[in-house]
């Protein structure tokens, strides 16, 4: 194919990501996960980047995970989503900035069926109004946080402070990109690159002096699947996918793993402990595992951030291997430091995974 064919091939793969003025939803998952995750997007967009984001107080839950286990049902959903339209409306934005791939979905799923059935929308008017008295208008547009990130990947890559380059070697780190299902494979349309090619990690990887790693099981869920994982019984089964994916990556020697969903992460970094206490398996150098980190996680550290500001003491796999090979400064003694610098105690240690 002509270069200029597979150009206009790859245009229907993009989505509009606005420039500007975002009105930010956060993740319930993600904030009880990776606490400062999206306090780093914050810092990043406002600080780094000078980009209007606005975040209202009491917005809510989109009912997400309860919606997908059929807890809440979708008029309930709907309703919700629409008060979350309201309030966005209110403060005089219409930009959408998603902060969970499953809310990304569930925002996605609403304007969709409202898009196909305007009576729906209708119902849910009427449903608002009678329960909070408040009127909304859609969004012009919506973006997961990745997108935008992703946007605005170069201007991050002229401030690095820290690439993603091996200090040691000279050679870009090796990095696995883990895309959330809920992100791209709901609406394919709606995420950069669609189910088949997703760009939006691949994107940031590259601008930042990384190395993508391409698997057989690159695209294979992490496992988490709500219904599996939120019934005790069916937990191997979240087990057992997570550890095809590590099997299918192990022999690519990946130095770090990135990844855009609240989940995501915290299944394959949290699924290693679990993997290496029940199959003695660890993966990664050493035996310290492959540390996994969220799209915020990995700008903040290009970008020069003090990693425990990062919330990465959160994480089980070690990331201080990842650290010395990118050159980042860390002071051990302030990893379990609490306010004014107090320690609070660390973690008990795994018995198989180093740490």
């Amino acid at each position: 194919m002509k270069i200029e064919g597979k150009r206009a091939l790859w245009r229907e793969y993009q989505k509009a990501i606005a420039d500007d003025h975002y009105f930010y939803v956060r993740s319930c998952v993600r904030q009880t996960f990776f606490p400062g995750a999206e306090k780093a997007f914050i810092e990043i967009m406002k600080n780094r980047l000078g980009k209007d984001l606005y975040e209202e107080p009491i917005h809510t839950t989109c009912t997400g995970i309860a919606y997908h286990s059929d807890i809440v049902p979708l008029e309930t959903t709907m309703t919700v989503v629409a008060r979350q339209f309201a309030l966005m409306t209110e403060n005089g934005y219409e930009n959408l900035a998603v902060s969970c791939v499953t809310s990304f979905g569930v925002y996605s799923e609403v304007l969709e069926t409202w898009h196909h059935f305007p009576e729906t929308e209708e119902k849910t008017r009427e449903m608002l109004w009678k329960a909070t008295r408040r009127e909304f208008k859609k969004p012009a547009n919506v973006a997961h946080a990745s997108d935008i990130l992703y946007k605005f990947r170069d201007q991050i890559a002229a401030q690095a402070v820290y690439p993603l380059i091996n200090r040691h070697t000279g050679q870009p780190l090796r990095v696995v990109e883990h895309i959330g299902c809920h992100y791209a494979k709901m609406f394919p349309h709606k995420g950069v690159g669609g189910a088949e090619y997703p760009y939006v990690l691949v994107g940031m990887i590259e601008s930042w002096g990384g190395e993508v790693v391409d698997y057989p099981e690159r695209r294979h869920c992490c496992g988490f699947g709500f219904r599996q994982y939120l019934i005790q019984a069916n937990r191997g089964y979240t087990f057992s996918n997570t550890k095809k994916k590590f099997d299918s990556m192990a022999p690519y020697k990946p130095d770090m793993i990135i990844t855009n969903c609240p989940g995501c992460p915290m299944f394959l970094d949290r699924g290693q402990y679990a993997i290496a206490e029940l199959e003695g398996i660890t993966y990664g150098e050493n035996g310290y595992g492959i540390p996994v980190f969220t799209f915020e996680e990995v700008a903040g550290l290009v970008l020069g951030f003090d990693p425990w500001d990062l919330g990465l003491q959160f994480h089980q796999v070690a990331v201080e291997p990842l650290l010395d090979k990118m050159g980042i400064p860390y002071d051990p003694a302030m990893k379990y430091a609490g306010s004014g610098g107090k320690f609070i105690g660390s973690p008990e240690l795994p018995e198989v995974l180093k740490c």
